[in-house]
């Protein structure tokens, strides 16, 4: 069986100019010790933050388990956490557990709003690399603008002009472009059995800041190479008629060893330029990322790449790390 078909379906790009649009939730938090207390609650590095700066961060059990993905926009006053992936209730529900009376620091309720990933955004809509900039009543709208072409939108919030200008992506486009970049989803990446660095989010971590919630355990990971599974992405053409990938399939190498489990999928139906196929993304074990190819049941075989997005996990990282 042909294990990937021709043309490589991962070459295919978002059309251009066009738009996606993903629910998230903003969490404000107001006071003196905002960017102390999140510090100590999300995987970033935060105290030496400024205002007007956007940093990605990870939401993370006492046990190193991811909750959720988040940015923390840093502003005079305090800051604004955005939950753009995971269980936000139970991000607010943590912060809300551990915050005390002494601490200067005001948690807001969860507000739901809309998150835009813009590809060729128009000039207005660009925010400067690595900072945010709220959206003024002269943008006919409130939010913010993010960097890497993003727009954060209240829920009740009008659109401006030149982000209804944008044609949006269909469903089927913006998972394909989740999958192609490897972007972690809830729950079937981004849940209390998975850890940062296995999703490729070591560029959200900080093994250097000193303690935080369940850094020992990702310290660990860092300093003995301690991920046993990495997020890989997929594609295979199943035969017709035959057994199709399904989310929690297992994995096996050709000598019949575990190997992981599918964790998303997505079948793209045939076009003139290229065959019908299956795209996902899948967790795999450390002894078996060196294969092309992985089978799944029914004898499919899946031939696998490192998703665009993925960040190689720290190796030797975290020797200076203190205990909690």
């Amino acid at each position: 069986m042909t294990p990937h078909p021709q043309p490589d379906p991962w070459a295919w790009q978002p059309p251009r100019p066009s738009r996606l649009q993903q629910p998230a939730v903003l969490i404000r938090l107001e006071g003196a010790d905002t960017l102390r207390f999140l510090h100590g609650q999300t995987s970033q590095d935060l105290e030496r933050a400024r205002s007007g700066q956007c940093l990605a961060t990870c939401c993370i059990s006492p046990t190193g388990r991811l909750r959720a993905l988040a940015e923390v926009l840093v502003d005079g006053a305090g800051a604004w956490l955005l939950v753009s992936a995971g269980d936000d209730g139970a991000v607010h529900q943590a912060l809300d557990r551990v915050l005390f009376p002494a601490d200067q620091v005001v948690l807001g309720a969860p507000q739901p709003v809309r998150l835009f990933t813009l590809f060729e955004a128009p000039g207005p809509l660009l925010a400067p690399p690595g900072q945010w900039q709220p959206l003024g009543a002269a943008d006919g709208a409130e939010g913010f603008l993010l960097p890497g072409g993003r727009m954060v939108l209240p829920a009740e919030t009008p659109e401006p002009e030149a982000l209804q200008a944008l044609p949006a992506l269909s469903a089927a486009e913006a998972e394909r472009w989740r999958l192609q970049g490897g972007h972690p989803a809830a729950p079937a990446e981004i849940n209390e059995e998975v850890n940062p660095f296995e999703l490729g989010l070591a560029g959200r971590v900080s093994l250097s800041k000193g303690c935080y919630v369940g850094q020992e355990t990702l310290a660990k990971l860092a300093t003995y190479d301690g991920v046993k599974q990495q997020l890989r992405r997929w594609v295979c053409t199943p035969p017709a008629g035959g057994p199709l990938p399904l989310p929690g399939g297992s994995l096996h190498t050709s000598a019949g060893d575990r190997a992981g489990r599918i964790t998303s999928c997505l079948e793209l139906p045939a076009t003139a330029q290229q065959p019908a196929c299956w795209l996902g993304l899948a967790l795999v074990r450390r002894q078996a990322l060196a294969e092309a190819c992985l089978q799944a049941e029914g004898g499919l075989v899946l031939a696998l790449s490192i998703p665009e997005a993925f960040v190689t996990p720290p190796v030797g990282a975290g020797g200076g790390a203190g205990k909690l």
